[in-house]
């Protein structure tokens, strides 16, 4: 409510009812879906921490000027938090973007959305109980899943695969994090501020393990520019003001569609075909989401996701 409110203040009051906040919703998780193909177009003339600092510092420039007013309400609290979650988030990023670097788009997404999964079975570890039976179906339909979407001659994933469980896995531990952190926070200046610590980070990788270079072609300025605007800066302004309208289950159905958008696009943009188990993986794991979204209740707060937003 905190973060819906200060978007009201700042001008973005809309007439919103069920329906409308639900087609929000979807177009929010379409530029999800759609960042794995505009990172797979954006890597073909940058590196991974080029494409990183570049996308998240196009994302903080406009978030920063659009809530510059609120910045006179940073405390040294919400810088700190802003740094611990800009750090997980560039570790996360870091591991996406190589992924995708090193596989096919659509399938980084449907890995990448194993988070679901993950975020229950570390809950049930830090809390020391057994996780519920609807996490362990889930999981063994995603491990199903995973096996033959990615599990080719041999029982050896490759490295985009290891890269973007690995994002996924971080992104779990993301989420915990910024539901133990963020209470009682200014969290839309947490969440900036993290926009900003990624894109740093990324410039300061490029410089040591990369060339620092620009985009070439305008193409590839497109899809920069769209990770930075589209996916990022109005899927973090857009889900507030639509979950506000939503329940927290039919928000988690809607996220389940980001893989399936994603598979979409890269079909139809990079022509990417998987094998026919490749296609049955990908469903498993879909189902396996759409199972545990169906039921596991109130494991991510309503603030957690408003302030997740990528």
């Amino acid at each position: 409510m905190q973060t819906g409110l200060m978007l009201r203040k700042a001008g973005l009051r809309m007439k919103m009812n069920s329906k409308k906040a639900e087609v929000l919703m979807i177009s929010v998780t379409l530029a999800w879906g759609s960042s794995y193909l505009l990172m797979k177009i954006g890597l073909e003339g940058i590196g991974p921490f080029n494409l990183i600092a570049l996308r998240f510092g196009i994302a903080f420039i406009c978030m920063a000027i659009f809530f510059l007013p609120y910045f006179r309400k940073i405390t040294s609290s919400i810088l700190m938090k802003g740094l611990l979650l800009g750090i997980l988030l560039f570790l996360l990023f870091a591991g996406l973007v190589c992924g995708v670097n090193h596989t096919a788009a659509s399938t980084a997404a449907f890995l990448a959305s194993t988070t679901v999964l993950l975020v229950p079975i570390l809950e049930s570890i830090l809390k020391l109980r057994l996780p519920d039976t609807s996490v362990v179906i889930s999981v063994i339909l995603a491990v199903i899943g995973l096996y033959l979407l990615l599990v080719k001659e041999t029982l050896f994933l490759d490295i985009g695969a290891i890269y973007c469980l690995l994002a996924a896995f971080v992104y779990a531990i993301y989420i915990i994090v910024l539901g133990r952190i963020v209470k009682n926070e200014n969290t839309l200046l947490i969440s900036i501020i993290q926009l900003g610590v990624v894109s740093l980070l990324g410039g300061i990788f490029a410089l040591f393990l990369e060339t620092p270079e620009l985009p070439k072609t305008a193409i590839q300025w497109t899809a920069i520019w769209g990770l930075g605007i589209f996916c990022s800066a109005y899927g973090f302004v857009m889900q507030p003001i639509a979950q506000q309208y939503m329940s927290s289950e039919k928000v988690g159905l809607i996220f389940s569609l980001e893989p399936v958008f994603s598979a979409i696009l890269s079909f139809v943009f990079l022509h990417e075909v998987l094998e026919v188990k490749g296609y049955i993986g990908a469903a498993f794991i879909f189902f396996s989401i759409l199972f545990s979204k169906l039921k596991i209740k109130n494991l991510i707060s309503d603030r957690c996701k408003s302030t997740s937003s990528l």
